[in-house]
């Protein structure tokens, strides 16, 4: 079967939370969702160990390199892959290595053998996985649905990777509590299983829309021409632009600097600790909300003009967030934050998945892991080189000021670009 721009024209339009009442597709959300909890629970205890075990700082810079670095070097290699093989096996093999992962950080904390050069092996396998599995697990959903309701499915793909996001450190925390961190890794490895099988029983393989896989061999030098390929098309670049934007001046930033923010926004006498939770709980919470409420209402459709709209807000919200004192606003603020976050990454990928020609669509689609979770490896550069000449709440105010006026002017290129055309 080719793919068919005209199926929006054939089909009446989307059912809300129509992915949902799918048996084709629910079971494939809920199990991303259960993995990506499974990939935080894992952050959660194997950070706690190693701290515990070598309080190395160099450690910690590395846990954040080696989760990022793969998807900025190999990402849009993992999408060539994604093209030739069956994206069922690549996502199941990612899911493998996370359960091996999983398994042997619980054998060597049970035989209290770990060491240094095991722990830094082990975090790039991880990160390895997490970068085959991205492409595939986009490619899979233009198979599950068709044209009209790939945004719905991209939405509420993303919307169930930050449920994910957002249990994963409170499901790690009480494994850690009652189980312990050997028991707790062990256990760990289920939430990985019900996504691993289920690609053994649906029969979508990512390529039945696309008319079957491509058999040419692709290296990882020629992957990387595929920027040349789309470099016409300002829609795609815009969108590649945008979440490299957002990664660079954002990305990770309010997350690592939250701490700051927890002492700075605790009253005389208050409990910092609980500050910190509240408002990592409060990101977490508006990117889980945002995706319910935008499939809810079906008001943000995917154009490069919402995707920038979103992309802006995200930056004015941290703007806010960065100088005010009190933390009802500050709570706020990150609700927002985490609403516009979700919105621009997922109307960005609608727009990525919809736009892409079907030969080259899963190095497009490596090209936006690249652009936006792997650029997010320079997150942390920039919050420490502003935060070393000014201060952590003055660096995330200059972030999100350069994010809502870059945002803005690269909506107008992509904008005028669809004009043209």
């Amino acid at each position: 079967m080719s793919d068919n721009r005209d199926d929006s024209a054939q089909d009446p339009g989307p059912r809300r939370f129509g992915v949902l009442r799918s048996c084709k597709t629910a079971p494939y959300l809920v199990g991303s969702g259960m993995a990506m909890m499974g990939d935080n629970i894992e952050h959660v205890i194997t950070y706690w160990v190693l701290w515990q075990k070598f309080e190395s700082p160099a450690l910690v810079g590395f846990q954040l390199i080696s989760h990022w670095l793969p998807f900025l070097l190999l990402s849009v290699y993992a999408g060539s892959l994604a093209e030739r093989f069956d994206c069922r096996r690549l996502i199941q093999i990612g899911q493998g290595l996370f359960m091996l992962v999983s398994l042997c950080w619980g054998i060597l904390f049970l035989t209290d053998s770990l060491q240094l050069w095991q722990a830094c092996v082990l975090l790039v396998i991880h990160g390895l996985a997490g970068c085959l599995w991205g492409p595939a697990e986009q490619m899979m959903l233009h198979d599950f649905v068709d044209r009209s309701e790939l945004p719905s499915a991209v939405r509420m793909n993303a919307t169930f990777r930050s449920l994910g996001i957002l249990f994963g450190p409170v499901v790690g925390s009480a494994l850690l509590l009652f189980f312990g961190p050997t028991w707790g890794i062990f256990i760990n490895i289920v939430f990985y299983l019900p996504l691993t099988i289920f690609l053994f029983r649906t029969p979508f393989t990512g390529h039945i829309r696309s008319g079957g896989v491509r058999t040419a061999r692709t290296t990882l030098m020629q992957s990387l021409r595929v920027l040349v390929e789309v470099r016409h098309n300002r829609s795609i670049i815009g969108m590649l632009l945008l979440a490299a934007l957002a990664s660079i001046t954002i990305g990770a930033v309010l997350q690592t600097s939250m701490p700051v923010f927890g002492g700075l926004l605790t009253g005389p006498g208050g409990d910092s600790d609980f500050t910190y939770g509240v408002l990592l709980l409060a990101m977490g919470a508006g990117g889980v909300l945002g995706g319910f409420l935008l499939e809810a209402t079906g008001w943000v459709r995917p154009t490069p003009a919402a995707a920038a709209v979103a992309a802006a807000g995200l930056g004015a919200s941290a703007i806010v967030f960065a100088f005010t004192s009190h933390l009802w606003l500050a709570v706020i603020m990150l609700l927002l934050a985490g609403v516009c976050k979700i919105t621009a990454e997922s109307t960005e990928m609608a727009i990525i998945q919809l736009e892409a020609p079907t030969h080259i669509r899963g190095r497009v689609i490596g090209s936006y892991a690249t652009f936006g979770p792997g650029m997010q490896t320079f997150s942390g550069v920039t919050v420490g080189v502003l935060g070393t000449i000014a201060t952590i709440p003055e660096a995330v105010m200059i972030g999100g000021t350069v994010l809502a006026i870059g945002a803005v002017g690269i909506g107008l290129f992509a904008v005028a670009g669809r004009r043209r055309t």
